[in-house]
């Protein structure tokens, strides 16, 4: 499994998953930027993603649905602020409800930073996420934020060893 750690800490406000990959960051920062292979894994696997939207640039926006087994919907929204291609980007990451990617502001937004670096011979990928409070951070581990991050960043070793 490539996720090797992961870490959220109330008091900073962040939540890190670290994963690593027998693949260049080359090659893993192109499963960001290409939507196709991006709806692979992104979402655990009983939810796959449809991209809708997928400007990976600065002010860019990809919007974004997983669809459930019961073929119930949901939105999200990435606001893209940095990018680096291929160590890292920036983006705000958030919720939506509805087909038009309206912001849901009931839910948190978080402030991540993809990176990926050369490490043994593969990628250190780095995933990190900050909420604005703690409360906004307790939400989302109660949602089961890790475990869906965890089972979709799993799924990239097949992608990219395909």
């Amino acid at each position: 499994m490539p996720v090797t750690d992961v870490t959220h800490d109330l008091d900073n406000l962040t939540l890190t998953i670290v994963a690593d990959f027998a693949a260049p960051p080359k090659r893993v920062w192109e499963v960001y930027a290409d939507p196709r292979q991006l709806e692979r894994v992104w979402g655990p696997p009983t939810h796959p993603a449809t991209f809708v939207d997928h400007d990976l640039a600065p002010g860019g926006r990809m919007n974004y649905f997983m669809t459930g087994p019961e073929g119930e919907r949901y939105y999200g929204y990435w606001e893209v602020e940095d990018v680096e291609e291929p160590g890292r980007f920036t983006f705000v990451d958030g919720f939506a409800l509805d087909e038009q990617f309206t912001k849901n502001t009931k839910l948190p937004e978080g402030q991540s930073t993809f990176s990926f670096a050369e490490h043994d011979g593969g990628t250190r990928a780095t995933y990190t996420s900050t909420y604005a409070s703690a409360e906004a951070l307790q939400k989302v581990l109660d949602m089961g934020m890790v475990e869906g991050a965890t089972s979709a960043i799993n799924q990239i070793d097949e992608l990219v060893a395909a």
